[in-house]
This record gives C-alpha cells, sequence and structure tokens, in this order.
C-alpha cells in the first residue's frame, strides 16, 4: 500500500513538474510582443465579453487550446481547434512560448463576475444536478462546487467567466463545431441541453467562485 502511495506521489510529482515548466515572467512580456494583449487585456481579464477570461485558468489546459489552435491552423481546421483569429496568433508560438503564456496567465487573478438573480435557482439546479432524465450530467462531476475545474485532469475552470463566451461555446459544442473536448464529454452533454439551459448557465457561471 505503502509502495502504490508513493508511485501516485510520484506521478503527480511529475505531472506537477510538467505543467511547471513555463516562466511566467516571459510570459508577461509574450503577452503584449505576441499581440494577446489586444483581446485578453494584460492579465488575462478580457473587456470583451466574446474573448475568454485567461487570468487563473490552468495551465495545462491552456497549453492544450494553444497547441490545438495551432494544430487547426497547420491543418485548414481538419484537426484541433479551428478559430481564425487564435489559429493564426498561436502559429507565431513555439512551446516553450506556450508554456510561458500559460504559467502567466495561470498565476493571475481573476476579477469576479455576477449572476443575476433570476437565474440562481435553475442554475444551481443544472449545474450541481444535472437532468438524468435528458441525460445532462451534473457540470459539478467536472468542474467541482465552484467552477474552478481539475488542473491535473484538464478540466477548466470555467467560474467567473463572461456570458457571452460561454454561450457561444456550449452552443459550438451542441452543434459540433467544437470538437476538441476530452472523449467528447461536452458534445454529449451540450447537444441535449435547450436554448433555455445554455442560457441559464452561461449566466450563472459568471457569478460562481
Amino acid at each position: 500500500m505503502k509502495r502504490l502511495g508513493l508511485l501516485v506521489c510520484l506521478a503527480v510529482g511529475f505531472s506537477s513538474s510538467a505543467i511547471a515548466e513555463g516562466n511566467a515572467e516571459t510570459g508577461k512580456d509574450l503577452v503584449t510582443s505576441k499581440g494577446c494583449v489586444a483581446c485578453h487585456g494584460t492579465d488575462g481579464n478580457s473587456a470583451l465579453e466574446m474573448n475568454p477570461i485567461l487570468a487563473g485558468q490552468h495551465a495545462k489546459y491552456l497549453v492544450k487550446q494553444l497547441k490545438e489552435f495551432k494544430l487547426a491552423g497547420e491543418t485548414a481546421g481538419a484537426e484541433g481547434r479551428n478559430n481564425a483569429v487564435m489559429n493564426s496568433q498561436a502559429a507565431m508560438l513555439s512551446e516553450q512560448d506556450m508554456l510561458d503564456l500559460a504559467a502567466f496567465f495561470e498565476s493571475q487573478d481573476q476579477k469576479q463576475g455576477a449572476t443575476p438573480e433570476d437565474v440562481i435557482e435553475k442554475g444551481q439546479q443544472l449545474y450541481r444536478g444535472g437532468d438524468l432524465e435528458r441525460g445532462i450530467t451534473a457540470c459539478i462531476a467536472c468542474h467541482g462546487p465552484r467552477g474552478n475545474g481539475m488542473g491535473l485532469a484538464g478540466f477548466p475552470d470555467i467560474s467567473g467567466q463572461h456570458y457571452s463566451y460561454l454561450k457561444s461555446q456550449l452552443e459550438m459544442f451542441k452543434k459540433g463545431d467544437r470538437n476538441n473536448d476530452l472523449n467528447g464529454m461536452m458534445r454529449d452533454i451540450a447537444k441535449n441541453l435547450t436554448d433555455e439551459d445554455i442560457e441559464i448557465l452561461s449566466k450563472y457561471l459568471g457569478g460562481l467562485h
């Protein structure tokens, strides 16, 4: 049992080391030199609703997205995560750049958002309990009670995110236009969400911290 515990600790240690390869100070400089600041702000707290807040996001998740944006650009959208703006931005990044940017954004504090009163009850119900009859798994299972995700597992922090961005991503998962989710998990869930479900969840998550 002790040997098993040691192996688990070592495995977690190696994973953590792999994620920690980025240099946050170097990443801070890259935010400006690589043009990230235009859409995501100097600290990852984007002012524009359609651009995701990156401050406090898990480094592992950020690196994965950047690699997949770059892959989509290299394959004309056949593979990876396709986005015209991000494909061209990621094309300029080396793997080390990605690690450094991810380390910087992860180290920043996210500005807290708010949840409208009229969606709290329904949003909480969907987020915490899902709807088994409709095949909707509770969001809390992967993203945790406060929406902070699980860094080592690759599940993103979705708390405090912009409503418009969340809504657009859930709609893309539902249509299958975004398909870089782990084992198709988000597509399987989103396809069973109604437009009202997506509206409620996107607003509810804005104030979840």
